[in-house]
This record gives structure tokens, C-alpha cells and sequence, in this order.
């Protein structure tokens, strides 16, 4: 993935929670069923949008995209999690490792990317729904989702050169459950100086600046939402933007406490639990969030499973 390091380390030891030894079964089932609920759910999402023709668009089709999106990303940790939890063995190579951390961060940056263009995709919606459909056409949201994703595969060739370059002379042992930035970082035995100044530049404009442009799209709906003159109505907008809201603010939260502000000095076990957040909850929270408070979802689930009902009847 990267210039041939010095490196004499073949691979790493990835610890996850063995300070929680007697809790490993019991961690194991826990994930296993949160990972079984997210791909379940997102799938159900892929698959009603992309079969009900009312749901072609634009809305619609960034959901889908953020749906394949969040299987990508849980299954590039989550899988690897489960099996160190079930077994005694935690070793992963060192060119495992770098796939991996290329794919967490480019499915993170890409995440970003795509629910900072959700939240500009509703700000035209409630804002300008006159000009909605000449601003946000299918053509411009394809172009939108192309962009996202592309952004995102881009943005993570950085993270992994930077630390493909690093030696790594001993220690293995990586205290984390997936080989994140901050634990690698602190394994090297060669400067790392250069690498935590360009990953941290790199953090600030991808997470503060999505984040700060979301935050301004959500500004814009909720002033435009407290000019809805019939109470339920704001009430009803409120309650679906304000949950998309606390689901951003739960990924942007954490995201930026791990990689804005690495001087926080936060113990193993806290950074442990803030990951989990950003790359087990939230693939799940999403598909929630974004579809089954939706009513125009709910209803295409339901005709799908009438037309299961009569196709196996």
C-alpha cells in the first residue's frame, strides 16, 4: 500500500478488551447481534428503495448510498472484533493491519462527506421547495454520491502512507480492537512528528469542516421550521431532524475527540469506548434514524411485504 518501511515487525497483536476477560462471551453476542442488525437493516434499505419506484429520489438515493456505505464500514471492524473475541489468537499482519486502517478511513472521510450532502439535500427541500427539483435533479445527486465516494477513497491513501513509512521495531501489541491512527502512531519507534501533524490537518478538514457545514444546513431548516404556521407540523419536522441531528452530532462527536484533539489524553479503555461509538452504534443508528421515522418508508415496507405475502400465496 506504500513505500517498503523499515519495519521488523511482521504483524501485531490487537488486544481489544482483555481487560474485560470475563466479559468476552457476553461482548461477543452483543456485537454479533448489533452487526447481524445493522447489515439486516441497511439490506431492507437497499432493497426497498432500490424496488419501490415512489422512493426514486434524490432523498432517497443518498439514503441508499449511506446504507451500503454503513455496511462497509462496521464490516471492515466488526468482523475481525468478533473473531479475536472468540478466539485466543488476536494476531493481524502488517499489511492486514494497513488494509484495514485504509479502509476505516476512507469509509469514515466518505460517511462525512455524504451526511454533510444529506443535510444540504434537506436544507433545498425545506428551504427552496420550489426550486428543489431543478437544484437537487437525479443527475446532480448521481454526481453528488460519485463525488462522496470518491472524495472518501482518496482521502485515505494519506492516513496509511504516512504510516506505512513508519518503523515499527517492537512492541506489537496494538491496545485497540482495530488498528486505528492513535495506538499505531504510538507504536513506532521512528518520528512521528510529520505523520500526526498530516493526519491531523487532514482530520480538521474533513470532520470539522463537514461537520460545521452540516451544523449550518440544520440551522437554515430549523429557523425555516419555526416559520411552519401549524403546530404539529413543526412539531413532526422537529422530531425527524432533530434525531438526524443527535446521530450526526454522536459521529462527529467522537470522530473529532479521537483525531482533532489527540493532546487530550484520553485513558485505553475511554478511547476504546468512544470507537465504539462511531464505528458500531452509529451503522446502526442510522438505518433507524433515517428510514423507519420516515412515514413514506414505513409504507413502501409494507407494500413490499404484501407483495411477498401474494407472490408466496
Amino acid at each position: 500500500m506504500g513505500p517498503q518501511n523499515a519495519s521488523s515487525v511482521a504483524e501485531f497483536q490487537l488486544l481489544g478488551f482483555q481487560s474485560l476477560l470475563e466479559w468476552q462471551g457476553f461482548l461477543f453476542a452483543v456485537f454479533l447481534w448489533v452487526y447481524f442488525l445493522t447489515v439486516a437493516g441497511n439490506v431492507v434499505i437497499i432493497a426497498t428503495v432500490s424496488q419501490d419506484p415512489r422512493l426514486h429520489s434524490p432523498m432517497y438515493t443518498f439514503l441508499k448510498s449511506l446504507s451500503l456505505l454503513e455496511i462497509l464500514y462496521t464490516s471492515t471492524i466488526v468482523p475481525r472484533l468478533l473473531a479475536n473475541l472468540a478466539s485466543r489468537g488476536h494476531a493481524i499482519s502488517f499489511s492486514a493491519c494497513m488494509v484495514q486502517l485504509y479502509f476505516f478511513v476512507c469509509f469514515g472521510a466518505t460517511e462525512c462527506f455524504l451526511l454533510a450532502v444529506m443535510a444540504y439535500d434537506r436544507y433545498l427541500a425545506i428551504c427552496s421547495p420550489l426550486h428543489y427539483s431543478s437544484l437537487m435533479s437525479s443527475d446532480v445527486c448521481s454526481r453528488l454520491v460519485a463525488l462522496c465516494w470518491l472524495t472518501g477513497l482518496g482521502t485515505g491513501f494519506l492516513p496509511s502512507l504516512m504510516i506505512c513509512r513508519l518503523d515499527f521495531c517492537g512492541p506489537n501489541r496494538i491496545n485497540h480492537f482495530f488498528c486505528d491512527l492513535p495506538p499505531l502512531m504510538q507504536l513506532s519507534c521512528s518520528s512521528i512528528r510529520s505523520a500526526e501533524l498530516a493526519i491531523l490537518v487532514l482530520s480538521v478538514a474533513v470532520l470539522c469542516i463537514c461537520f460545521f457545514l452540516t451544523l449550518v444546513s440544520y440551522v437554515f431548516i430549523v429557523s425555516s421550521i419555526l416559520r411552519i404556521p401549524s403546530a404539529s407540523g413543526r412539531s413532526k419536522t422537529f422530531s425527524t431532524c432533530g434525531s438526524h441531528l443527535a446521530v450526526v452530532t454522536i459521529y462527529y462527536g467522537t470522530m473529532i475527540s479521537m483525531y482533532v484533539r489527540p493532546d487530550l489524553h484520553l485513558s485505553q479503555e475511554v478511547n476504546k469506548i468512544i470507537s465504539v461509538f462511531y464505528t458500531v452504534v452509529t451503522p446502526l443508528l442510522n438505518p433507524v434514524i433515517y428510514s423507519l421515522r420516515n412515514s413514506d418508508f414505513k409504507q413502501a415496507v409494507r407494500r413490499a411485504v404484501r407483495r411477498k405475502r401474494g407472490v408466496c400465496g
